[in-house]
């Protein structure tokens, strides 16, 4: 009963949303920079009005811009591109597979679904190839390739996810007209980062401003700040073996990187209000003291999505811009970037589907979003200059400049962690309680799952 029911519905969904071949296409072929040979290329392959389902996260905006892109594949291949958004994808999507009745292709915002629907045979590996092709074409490819490769219902470790639409977390925002007054320039390393630190409170500011404060989901910007810190005091693989627990929390590595975090938050002189307004103070809130005048704070990490929440009026690239949150320089790790991205996998193999994912290959499929704004890639053939904004095109820059690129490391563990005793734990942190006794507690909670 429950795919028939499903079916139904989607049918009806499918009708309500369809990306035709024949849609005007928002972009002339031929016209502009774009890489129109990267188009015409796809003509070879002609499904001839296959019908191709894609089922994703997106709807509103994001929905009409990937809806715009998938345009482009069926005007060349005359398939038929079905795109439907969900705000319940991640339950969906589950129903949909164990039904037999899954899209062709599935847009998963975060891998460890994915790889938990590999391990049940649900997903189709992606056509041998294709990782040789990330590693070569994707800035940091081999973390791409990892991010991507899952065990299947054997065991195997198999390449099934390919990545497309990116975020970028490793960001620090500032006020280039008080850094500029204040005789300060942008550092490029964690030392520099530390040194700039220390003399703006030689010189009576206050470097930074932090906040957790995020109504039940508080503690979770905290963790961004260990999950960089993570990247930068230890290799990919450590990291990633912290985030699947083959590493405990109690491991000294992850200790010290809790107490990296510290030594910025639970530093009074370093931070707005003291370390005792951390915790208390709203995220949304918290990056608003760049912009007071006096500045209450010089600095502020934060992900590419904050200037929403900075004041009415004010222009990022003028009034704010961002630097990438720098490495250690001695510590040879590299530019390691995190962030977050969505993985597109197939769950329902067909021609169509096959040739969709080729085509998430070619720059078009890539320009032509990064020309709407809302969307960054590490591809790297693609033309920079046809990002919406310079903001765009300089986020794209950080990622085309990353050496590893990781997932959002609390997104990836069991939700009982990631989206609970990481946060709670971080939060304790903030308030004095010592990094190793937190990192016990989150660990007993892992533990507890298992």
């Amino acid at each position: 009963m429950k795919k028939i029911l499903y079916s139904t519905a989607m049918a009806l969904v499918l009708v309500a949303g369809p990306v035709h071949a024949q849609t005007a296409l928002m972009f002339e072929p031929g016209s502009g920079d774009f890489n129109w040979d990267s188009y015409e290329a796809l003509k070879a392959t002609q499904l001839n009005g296959e019908q191709v389902t894609v089922f994703g996260p997106w709807l509103g905006p994001d929905q009409k811009a990937v809806e715009a892109v998938l345009a482009y594949f069926g005007a060349a291949t005359g398939a038929d591109v079905k795109y439907v958004g969900s705000d319940s994808f991640e339950q969906q999507i589950m129903i949909d597979a164990e039904a037999g009745s899954a899209p062709n292709v599935a847009v998963f915002p975060q891998p460890g679904l994915a790889a938990d629907m590999a391990s049940r045979g649900f997903l189709t590996p992606l056509a041998e190839g294709t990782g040789d092709w990330i590693r070569e074409n994707y800035a940091a490819g081999q973390s791409w390739v990892d991010l991507g490769t899952y065990a299947g219902a054997s065991g195997e470790d198999t390449l099934y996810g390919f990545f497309y639409k990116v975020d970028v977390k490793s960001l620090v925002w500032y006020s280039p007209e008080n850094f500029e007054d204040a005789g300060y320039e942008v550092p490029t390393s964690m030392e520099d980062l530390k040194a700039l630190s220390d003399q703006i409170v030689v010189d009576g500011g206050t470097p930074w401003c932090i906040g957790l404060g995020s109504g039940g989901a508080t503690g979770w910007p905290a963790t961004d700040w260990v999950e960089d810190m993570m990247l930068r005091t230890q290799t990919p693989e450590v990291y990633d073996m912290w985030v699947s627990n083959e590493i405990p929390f109690t491991d000294e590595r992850v200790v010290a990187a809790i107490d990296e975090f510290g030594a910025f938050a639970r530093n009074d002189a370093y931070v707005a209000g003291g370390a005792a307004a951390v915790a208390s103070t709203d995220f949304r809130d918290s990056p608003k003291g760049l912009f007071s005048s006096p500045p209450q704070c010089y600095m502020h990490r934060q992900a590419s999505f904050i200037p929403a929440f900075f004041p009415e009026g004010t222009i990022v690239g003028e009034d704010a811009d961002f630097f990438y949150f720098p490495s250690y320089a001695g510590k040879d790790l590299g530019k390691p970037v995190l962030g977050a991205g969505t993985v597109w996998a197939i769950t329902s193999d067909s021609p169509g589907a096959q040739a969709l994912i080729e085509f998430l290959k070619s720059p078009i499929a890539h320009e032509v979003w990064m020309s709407q704004s809302g969307f960054l890639t590490p591809h790297k053939g693609v033309d920079s200059a046809l990002y919406a904004d310079d903001t765009q095109r300089a986020l794209g820059d950080v990622l085309l400049g990353a050496t590893t690129f990781r997932f959002d490391g609390s997104d990836l563990m069991p939700g009982g962690v990631g989206a609970g005793s990481f946060w709670t734990g971080m939060v304790d942190y903030a308030g004095g309680k010592p990094a190793a006794q937190v990192a016990a507690e989150i660990q007993a909670s892992w533990d507890a799952l298992k």
